[in-house]
């Protein structure tokens, strides 16, 4: 189905001028139904000046008046015979001079959030290089220290919609793989199957770098206990001579 020019703009302007719902919007538009309901809140959008559509000869009065009267109906593109035949130019995504700054911002929150993704998807997601993602995600970033995780959503720099087929897609890929994404990566349900087949990882470690290791019999413990068993004997610890009693019983016996 083909989308109006100046998608979030006509978002706006209906959101604004029209009692049309959140979802029929965002089916008209190609955004997602939460984002136009962050437009009405004014969350996303800032500053985003509307574009009728009526006068800019992409949607009829009488499209607008049904979709009103029925939740159900989905708008229609007014026909554009200049437009038929037009292919949708293949290349990558422009991103405004204004946002550019934030795509880093927006790569760690993939990579942080959606490791399944792989480089092309993000690259292409959010308009990026792969050398950027690369650096991002090995941390040796020159602003890794000061950047944030945001939302490439949030930023305006993808849809709710592309960025949820994107994940689906890459979490379909994964499962036909066969493999079980790690704690790391991101938390999922696995089947019972999966998870059985998964190396069972120790308890309790056998052996911990700077701890001694203690057993229970033998080895250090066992030999300070003997000392102090030793210790406990009187006649051990003072060192007293054996025949002490009898040298005591003559000098009385002199006496």
């Amino acid at each position: 189905m083909a989308k109006p020019l100046m998608a979030k703009a006509t978002a706006v302007w209906l959101v604004d001028n029209t009692t049309i719902s959140f979802k029929q919007i965002g089916d008209f538009v190609g955004m997602h139904e939460l984002e136009i309901q962050g437009i009405a809140d004014g969350e996303v959008a800032v500053g985003v000046k509307g574009f009728d559509p009526v006068a800019n000869n992409q949607l009829t009065q009488d499209e607008i008046d049904k979709a009103q009267s029925n939740p159900l109906h989905k708008l229609k593109l007014k026909f554009n015979p200049a437009a038929a035949g037009e292919e949708k130019r293949r290349g990558p995504r422009y991103t405004p001079l204004s946002k550019r700054q934030d795509r880093p911002n927006s790569i760690l929150w993939l990579v942080k959030f959606h490791p399944e993704l792989s480089d092309g998807q993000i690259a292409k997601l959010v308009g990026t290089t792969k050398p950027t993602i690369q650096s991002i995600r090995e941390r040796t970033h020159w602003n890794i220290a000061s950047m944030q995780p945001i939302d490439p959503v949030a930023l305006g720099l993808c849809k709710q919609s592309e960025l949820d087929a994107v994940v689906q897609k890459a979490a379909a890929k994964k499962a036909a793989e066969g493999g079980v994404m790690s704690d790391d990566e991101r938390r999922k349900l696995v089947s019972t199957e999966q998870s059985l087949e998964m190396d069972a990882e120790p308890k309790i470690p056998t052996a911990i770098e700077g701890l001694e290791t203690f057993t229970l019999g033998g080895g250090p413990a066992a030999d300070s206990e003997k000392k102090e068993e030793e210790i406990l004997d009187a006649d051990s610890f003072f060192n007293l001579p054996a025949g002490g009693d009898d040298d005591d019983d003559e000098e009385d016996s002199r006496l």
